[in-house]
C-alpha cells in the first residue's frame, strides 16, 4: 500500500516527465527522419545519375555502331555508282570509237567513193540532157500551138471581117469588088464572102435606171432565203404527246420573213433619190408665163425677189462672184471679232510671213 500511494503521490511527475521526454525524443526523430531523407535523396540521386550515364555510355555505342554502318552503306553506294560511271565513260568512249571508226569507212565507201560520184555525175549528164530535149520538144510543141492559135484567131477574124463585108458579095447582075472582070480568077475573099453569113446587128436594149432598195430585195430573195411553210410537204406522222405546238405552227415561226424596220427598209440613198426626182420635177415643170419683154421699161419699178438659197436677212450673198470668205465689216453685227477657241495652225501662222528662195512672200 505504501508502494501504492508512493506511486500515485509520483504520477503527476511521472507523466510531465513522460510528456517532456516524449517531446524530446519527437524533436530528435524528426530530425532524424530529416538526415534519413537527406541521405536517401543523395544516395538515390547518385544511383539515377550513374544508370543515366550508364545508359548514355550505352546509347553512345549503339549510335556508334549504327552510324558506322549506315556510313559503309553510303560508301558503298557511292563506290557503285562512281564504278558503274567509270563503266559507262569506258562503254561510251568503246562505243565512239567504234562509231568513228564505222562511220569512217561508210563515209569513205558510199558517200565520197569516187567511182560512185562519177557514175552519178554522169547519170545526172544524162537525165540533164533528157530533160533538155523534153524541155525542147515542149517549147517546140508550145510553139506550134501558140502559131495555131494564132492562125485560128486570124481565121476568126478573117471570117468576121467577111460576115461583115458580106454586102460586098457579086451577084448575077453586078460584080463585087473582089470579082473583078478583068482579072481571071476571082479573089480569095470572094470566096470567103461566098462562105460566109452575113452578120446581123441587133439593136441594144435599153435598161432602165432601177432603183434597188432593201425592200425589192427582201421582196425577189424571199422566196429563196425565206421558204413558206405552204409549200412544205405534208408530214404524216403521229403527234408528239405533250403540250407541243402544232408544226405548221413552229415551221412559220421558224421559215417567217423578214420584217425590217422603216429606217432599214428604206434604200440608204433614198435622200439622195428623192432629191433627183424633186429636181428632175422642177426642171419638168419649170414654165415661166411671164412674158419676156425686152425694150419695156414697165417693169423696172417692180421689186426684185432674190431666191432663197443666194439671199439672207443681211443681204444678198455673193455666190460664184466674189470669195466666199470675204469680209465685209459694213454687214457686220457688231464690232468684236470672232474668238478662237482652238489654238492656229503653226503652218497656216507662218502664210505670208516667210520667204522663198526668189525673195518672194509665200
Amino acid at each position: 500500500m505504501a508502494t501504492l500511494a508512493r506511486l500515485q503521490a509520483r504520477a503527476t511527475f511521472l507523466a510531465h516527465q513522460y510528456y517532456f521526454r516524449s517531446s524530446v525524443v519527437d524533436l530528435f526523430r524528426k530530425k532524424e527522419y530529416d538526415a534519413a531523407v537527406k541521405i536517401q535523396s543523395w544516395f538515390r540521386g547518385c544511383q539515377v545519375r550513374a544508370y543515366i550515364r550508364h545508359l548514355h555510355r550505352v546509347a553512345t555505342t549503339i549510335q556508334k555502331w549504327w552510324r558506322s554502318y549506315l556510313g559503309r552503306q553510303q560508301y558503298q553506294v557511292v563506290v557503285k555508282l562512281a564504278s558503274c560511271a567509270m563503266k559507262m565513260n569506258l562503254y561510251n568512249a568503246m562505243a565512239v570509237r567504234i562509231q568513228r571508226r564505222w562511220r569512217g569507212y561508210r563515209i569513205r565507201k558510199y558517200c565520197f567513193n569516187y567511182f560512185y560520184l562519177k557514175e552519178y555525175l554522169r547519170a545526172v549528164s544524162e537525165t540533164n540532157d533528157a530533160i533538155r530535149e523534153a524541155l525542147e520538144e515542149f517549147a517546140e510543141m508550145k510553139e506550134r500551138e501558140e502559131k495555131k492559135a494564132d492562125l485560128e484567131r486570124e481565121e476568126k477574124k478573117r471570117d468576121y471581117q467577111a460576115r461583115k463585108m458580106h454586102y460586098l458579095l457579086s451577084t448575077k447582075q453586078i460584080p463585087g469588088i473582089y470579082n473583078s472582070p478583068f482579072r481571071k480568077d476571082p479573089d480569095p475573099w470572094e470566096l470567103r464572102l461566098q462562105k460566109a453569113k452575113p452578120l446581123t446587128c441587133h439593136r441594144p436594149k435599153v435598161k432602165q435606171k432601177r432603183y434597188i432598195s432593201l425592200s425589192s430585195w427582201l421582196a425577189c430573195t424571199s422566196a429563196r432565203s425565206f421558204p413558206r411553210s405552204e409549200i412544205l410537204p405534208p408530214i404524216d406522222r403521229k403527234r408528239c404527246q405533250g403540250p407541243f405546238r402544232d408544226i405548221t405552227e413552229v415551221l412559220e415561226q421558224r421559215y417567217k420573213p423578214l420584217e425590217p424596220t422603216l429606217r432599214v427598209a428604206e434604200p440608204i440613198d433614198e435622200l439622195k433619190v428623192a432629191r433627183e426626182e424633186l429636181r428632175r420635177q422642177e426642171w419638168m415643170r419649170n414654165v415661166n408665163d411671164n412674158m419676156f419683154l425686152p425694150f419695156s421699161s414697165h417693169h423696172k419699178n417692180k421689186k426684185y425677189i432674190p431666191l432663197m438659197h443666194s439671199s439672207s436677212k443681211y443681204g444678198p450673198n455673193s455666190y460664184g462672184s466674189q470669195h466666199f470668205r470675204d469680209e465685209n465689216p459694213r454687214k457686220w453685227i457688231c464690232d468684236k471679232d470672232f474668238q478662237t477657241v482652238l489654238p492656229s495652225f503653226d503652218l497656216f501662222s507662218k502664210y505670208g510671213k516667210s520667204y522663198s528662195k526668189a525673195g518672194q512672200i509665200i
